[in-house]
């Protein structure tokens, strides 16, 4: 089991790891905690924003939709490849998805096909926002993808685990498509190829 990190060891392994941090108001105590617990966490899950526009995409996150209240998300990683730290603690922003897909992420083994909706995955997963629309068409800049990679690095060395824990949405939850990569070279994105970016920094 992984306790999350304080929300000040979160801040400083992130700059360790080079990442560019914008923190958002009083991003440390905004949370979802009321709702239920943080935490243990096992991995690290990546969404595209269906948004366009840095300052938009990240108030949207910080405060929500009428539909979902806000934090959407631990942090949201725009187009410039800055980290903007929005909240900590309990973010809407897994919702419920495949048990087997937790077992096989704590396990760090490949990932089932996620067919199943019965396991709450905004108690157990760092969740980040990348500003990107989600057509497959919009671009994914590589100041951009390096920050994902640089993130999700800097919280897999923390706890100890292998780019096995980084997953996208769309292998945890039944019906999301997030986040939708961009296959043109020289910029394309998928999970598989950020696991392998992660796998090679953390070398």
């Amino acid at each position: 089991m992984a306790p999350p990190m304080s929300a000040g060891g979160f801040l400083n392994r992130l700059r360790e790891e080079g990442v560019t941090v914008v923190e958002v108001g009083d991003w440390e105590h905004h949370n979802r905690n009321h709702k239920g617990p943080w935490g243990p966490v096992y991995g690290v899950m990546i969404h595209h924003s269906v948004t366009s526009g840095s300052e938009h995409t990240v108030e949207i996150c910080r405060a929500g939709r009428p539909d979902l209240p806000g934090p959407l998300c631990h942090g949201v990683i725009t187009k410039d490849g800055v980290l903007h730290l929005v909240g900590y603690g309990r973010a809407n922003h897994a919702g419920l998805g495949d048990d087997d897909v937790l077992r096989a992420v704590i396990a760090e083994k490949a990932l089932p096909p996620d067919n199943e909706a019965d396991t709450d995955g905004n108690r157990h997963f760092y969740g980040f926002e990348c500003e990107n629309l989600g057509d497959g068409r919009d671009p994914w800049p590589e100041v951009q993808l390096e920050a994902i990679e640089k993130v999700a690095a800097a919280i897999c060395r923390h706890h100890g685990w292998t780019e096995r824990s980084v997953i996208g949405h769309l292998e945890w939850q039944p019906g999301k498509v997030d986040p939708r990569g961009f296959t043109m070279a020289p910029r394309g994105f998928t999970m598989a190829s950020m696991r392998e970016r992660v796998r090679d920094r953390l070398k």
